[in-house]
């Protein structure tokens, strides 16, 4: 509404310009009319005549004429149709005060929008282009957070970002300012462990087990702090404790968690009981009669080879899916993980492909 209300003041104040000089009345300046300065003229010819600059006979002939441009002079004004140039400034005004306002609003209404709504300026600066490659949206903001430094906010949206393309240090960097400048939550101390983890290839370090306990101090059903906690004792020698910190989680979780397949599999693995991963049809029937030795060292070299052509074609993310598939079956974590994350740099760059492997990573359980 203030829009609209400067817009109406600035068109009176328009059309007021319009019509003040128009509604003045005109004054007949008599003193400064042709009339007038033909009257002087006669007064100096007497004045000339009678101080004998002139003869008698030349003053009178002077007279003559300036006599006769007078009377022209005179008829001229009698005849003027001010009536009529009255009545044309009176259009004008009322063309002015009507015509302005309505041709403003028949020009604006097909060209503008006046059911779009308010977008404030700071909406549209960091509204960000669709198409602008995501390292020049990182730099951006990055940018931004440089003359910002405590703006929480931006931390905690550059965070996840860094960690999705690999940048672990700076992602766990991020994570810990969102923490200072926006305040701590069992989800940034989890994600904080976890950038640790994947900074050191995927081994729980002292420094993400410490951010894990926080987590779960501040929230004891935190799922992440909680599986990296367990991974933490598989990982310190100690699988039963593991097994008992998945396996209550499993029965605490709803049916519908995303992370339910994933921890099944680790359990099972822990446990002794997970199955090989299934093969391809046409090399099932080629295995039936081997050993489980050498049927394992099959799958192995399959999976083998589907990395090293992930290697050379890192746009196939189904490939990729399958990749982290089969080494989360096999019970392989860190090779799943560090097959998660060559995924997200090999398109990293391509944002519906990002899009693709993080929905199929949610559906292996995994954090897309």
């Amino acid at each position: 509404m203030a829009l609209w209300f400067v817009f109406a003041m600035m068109t009176a104040v328009a059309v007021f310009a319009v019509l003040w000089p128009l509604g003045r009345s005109v004054k007949a300046q008599r003193d400064g009319s042709e009339a007038a300065v033909y009257k002087d003229q006669l007064a100096e010819v007497d004045r000339d005549a009678a101080i004998g600059l002139i003869g008698p006979s030349e003053a009178s002939a002077a007279k003559v004429e300036i006599g006769r441009r007078l009377l022209a002079s005179a008829e001229a004004e009698r005849t003027t149709p001010t009536t009529t140039r009255r009545g044309l400034r009176r259009l004008v005004a009322l063309t002015a005060l009507v015509g302005l306002p309505v041709l403003a609003v028949a020009i604006y209404l097909p060209l503008g929008s006046p059911t779009l709504p308010d977008e404030p300026l700071v909406a549209r600066a960091k509204a960000p282009a669709s198409s602008q490659p995501l390292d020049n949206l990182v730099a951006q903001v990055e940018a931004h957070l440089e003359k910002n430094p405590t703006d929480g906010r931006g931390w905690t949206v550059l965070a996840p970002v860094l960690a999705k393309t690999g940048r672990f240090e700076d992602a766990a960097r991020a994570y810990r300012n969102a923490i200072t400048y926006a305040g701590e939550t069992a989800d940034r101390r989890a994600d904080l462990g976890e950038v640790l983890t994947s900074a050191a290839g995927g081994v729980v370090t002292a420094d993400a087990k410490t951010e894990f306990e926080r987590a779960v101090a501040l929230n004891q059903d935190e799922a992440k702090a909680r599986y990296f906690l367990g991974l933490a004792a598989e990982q310190d020698g100690r699988p039963k404790d593991a097994a008992t910190i998945w396996r209550a989680m499993l029965e605490k979780a709803p049916a519908d968690a995303p992370w339910r397949p994933m921890l099944q599999t680790e359990l099972a693995r822990v446990d002794g009981t997970a199955k090989q991963p299934a093969l391809p049809e046409g090399a099932a029937a080629a295995v039936q009669n081997m050993s489980e030795a050498d049927r394992a060292a099959m799958i192995q070299g399959m999976v083998a080879k589907l990395a090293a052509r992930l290697k050379q074609n890192g746009d196939d993310v189904d490939g990729w899916l399958r990749l982290v598939r089969a080494y989360m079956v096999l019970g392989d974590t860190d090779k799943a993980k560090s097959a998660q994350t060559e995924a997200r740099q090999a398109v990293a760059d391509k944002p519906d492909r990002l899009k693709q492997l993080n929905d199929g990573l949610k559906g292996l359980g995994l954090d897309g």
